[in-house]
Formats: structure tokens, C-alpha cells, sequence
């Protein structure tokens, strides 16, 4: 496989339950899948959950490179081992695979992506 971009993001938690609070589910529903809120909600620490999911759908934006790629064409959830990974959905990954990665603090949330060409 050949790595063809990569991304990182950090994103302000405070600024993430900002935009909750003013929009509350529209804005939810407008950012993230069905499965990243019902995966979110069973965090504690729900709007850093969120953060390093938004964080990581941004690191794709830039590492994917494709101006049609949605916010809900991207979902983040983890493996069996909670591991964050990347599904792309509605037919858009293009025989591409993106990894990511996300590390976040009481304060920050920060992530990158790696798009590889499947072979």
C-alpha cells in the first residue's frame, strides 16, 4: 500500500461544548453518525470523546483530499480493543484505507490520519 496524505487536527474541547450547547442535536446530528453519539454517550467524559472524534474527522478531510467527502461519510469508532479506525461510508473510500489516531486532555483533542491506497 502506498500512503497517499496524511492530516492532524487539534480541536479545543471548550469550543466543541460550545457549539452543543448553542446548537444542541441539529449540530450533533449535522457532525456525527448515529454510532459515534450512542459510542460517545457512554463516555464520562463525553464532549472530550466528541473533540477527539471531531479532531480525527478533520485529520481525514485533509489527509483524503476530496472536497465531496461529508461529515457523515466519515465515522470513527473503535475495534474490540478500543482502538480508534476510520470507516468511510456511502461508497467514498475509492479502494482508499485511512488509519487514525487520537490523544486528548481536559482541554485539547488532537488526531491525525493517514489515507493508504489499496493495492
Amino acid at each position: 500500500m502506498a500512503i497517499i496524505g496524511t492530516g492532524v487536527d487539534i480541536t479545543e474541547v471548550r469550543r466543541l461544548r460550545q457549539a452543543v450547547e448553542r446548537w444542541g442535536k441539529q449540530f450533533l446530528e449535522r457532525v456525527f453518525t448515529g454510532e459515534e453519539l450512542k459510542n460517545a454517550e457512554k463516555h464520562a467524559s463525553f464532549y472530550q470523546h466528541l473533540a477527539g472524534r471531531f479532531a480525527a474527522k478533520e485529520a481525514v478531510f485533509k489527509a483524503f483530499n476530496d472536497s465531496s467527502l461529508t461529515w457523515k461519510d466519515v465515522q470513527i469508532v473503535n475495534d474490540e480493543e478500543g482502538r480508534p479506525w476510520c470507516r468511510i461510508l456511502n461508497g467514498k473510500a475509492c479502494g482508499k484505507k485511512v488509519h487514525v489516531s487520537i490523544s486528548h486532555v481536559k482541554s485539547y483533542a488532537v488526531a491525525n490520519a493517514i489515507v493508504e491506497k489499496e493495492n
